[in-house]
């Protein structure tokens, strides 16, 4: 679910950063989440992005009436995008660790960015992937951007599925990297997905320097 907010006056950020969202508990107290921001800095909203968990503040969210209040603490995080435009970016992303990227892409097509940016996206069916139409469109209206799909388990799924279906690992990154110009990779997802894409860097000799990470506990 997506979850959007009024922008406060004044609020920037880049794209890639996060906010906490701060609600009220029934009992007194509060609840607080970190969340990145899906929405671009160019856009009038905030918006983040979550997997419906049963957890406290899961049903809190999920509860928020339209028009109701919620505090937001922010921005923070450096996951942004680098400023040579020259050397390519490569997204990795692992279910709803897509948000940061997704708020990349669609600031680097609001500003027709020159740089190319490739995403490698995995999930278990195509069903439940976060945002795939509009990641298809981008890739179709933007030439410097290369989308790879992968399902890993699309035997399971409603939808025809004629994509990739291996967990990420060495082929997929090199497939999704393939002849881009000295990328700087970024991995966002849950933690083992992002522990094994970065092991598979370093073992393709990428430099640590060169990898940038955040981990999505418990989205």
């Amino acid at each position: 679910m997506a979850f959007h907010f009024a922008k406060p006056p004044g609020f920037s950020f880049k794209a890639g950063q996060a906010i906490d969202v701060v609600l009220d508990e029934p009992g007194g107290g509060t609840f607080r989440h970190a969340f990145s921001l899906v929405s671009a800095p160019f856009e009038n909203e905030l918006v983040v992005a979550t997997r419906m968990r049963d957890t406290a503040f899961k049903r809190a969210l999920g509860a928020l009436e339209i028009g109701a209040a919620a505090r937001l603490d922010g921005p923070f995080g450096s996951l942004t995008l680098h400023n040579d435009r020259a050397r390519a970016a490569v997204f990795v992303a692992g279910g709803i660790g897509i948000t940061p990227f997704l708020s990349m892409l669609r600031q680097a097509a609001h500003d027709r960015r020159e740089q190319p940016l490739a995403l490698l996206y995995s999930n278990k069916r195509p069903e439940d992937t976060a945002y795939l139409d509009e990641l298809n469109r981008l890739a179709a209206a933007h030439p410097d951007f290369r989308l790879l799909a992968t399902m890993t388990e699309s035997a399971r799924s409603g939808v025809a599925w004629k994509g990739a279906t291996q967990p990420i690992g060495d082929e997929l990154i090199r497939r999704a990297a393939k002849d881009l110009p000295r990328p700087v990779y970024y991995v966002a997802g849950p933690p083992g997905m992002v522990v094994a894409a970065r092991a598979a860097l370093l073992a393709q000799g990428v430099d640590d320097d060169d990898i940038r990470s955040e981990e999505f506990h418990g989205y």
